[in-house]
């Protein structure tokens, strides 16, 4: 089995202008779930695919040979296009039998993350996995159904698995499941849960500070 990660980055960012080579606590937020993923050991190498060589060059400064450079298309890279769009392409260019996406937003990826989730691909035999973390909250549509619980037997927190929750960290896909459903997500899914505070991701400038803080506290004394 080849196993490859990859993390897709683009250089446009409409919320947090260059959002995946600003400095979050001391290093550019890409190197945190990345450097995770190189530190696992888990794969037979790790790529990064950009348009952009400002993040190519900071690729390069924080991890040089490490990391794998793809170069990305255009068309895989405007605010339309798919992640998947994205992986089709570099699956195109790139030969493996499972791929990781990483996600930059979620820099609480720990190296055990990676571990477990791909001990579990394989004990499980799956297709694919996707990461989340267990929520104990109550979920609604607009227009007023309960989605994971019922209202008439509203179960007490500690009588409750809860509900489990995606949180975009990464994803495992075997090159038969992305390329026949052209989706990373796929036939046998199993899931990985991760700690709770994994699920903060950075989609908005308030997210910075408050991600900072977490891994600030996460950190050995």
């Amino acid at each position: 089995m080849r196993w490859l990660a990859y993390m897709p980055l683009r250089g446009g960012s409409k919320s947090i202008p260059g959002k995946n080579i600003r400095p979050l606590a001391g290093r550019p937020l890409f190197a945190w779930s990345l450097g995770a993923a190189i530190d696992s050991g888990c794969f037979d190498e790790i790529w990064v695919g950009t348009d952009s060589d400002d993040i190519r060059r900071s690729v390069e400064q924080e991890f040089g040979p490490k990391v794998k450079l793809f170069r990305r298309g255009a068309q895989t890279c405007t605010d339309a296009a798919s992640t998947e769009s994205a992986l089709l392409e570099f699956a195109t260019a790139v030969d493996f039998d499972v791929l990781c996406t990483i996600q930059a937003t979620s820099p609480l990826t720990r190296v055990e993350d990676f571990r477990r989730a791909q001990q579990r691909f394989d004990e499980q035999r799956a297709d694919s996995l996707v990461t989340a973390v267990r929520t104990h909250r109550f979920f609604w549509t607009d227009d007023g159904r309960a989605l994971n619980y019922d209202p008439l037997k509203r179960p007490r927190r500690q009588d409750w698995a809860g509900t489990l929750m995606e949180n975009g960290a990464f994803y495992f896909s075997s090159r038969a499941v992305l390329e026949s459903g052209r989706c990373r997500l796929g036939g046998k899914i199993v899931v990985h849960e991760m700690a709770a505070d994994s699920a903060a991701e950075i989609d908005e400038p308030e997210d910075w500070a408050t991600i900072e803080r977490l891994i600030e506290k996460s950190r050995p004394a």
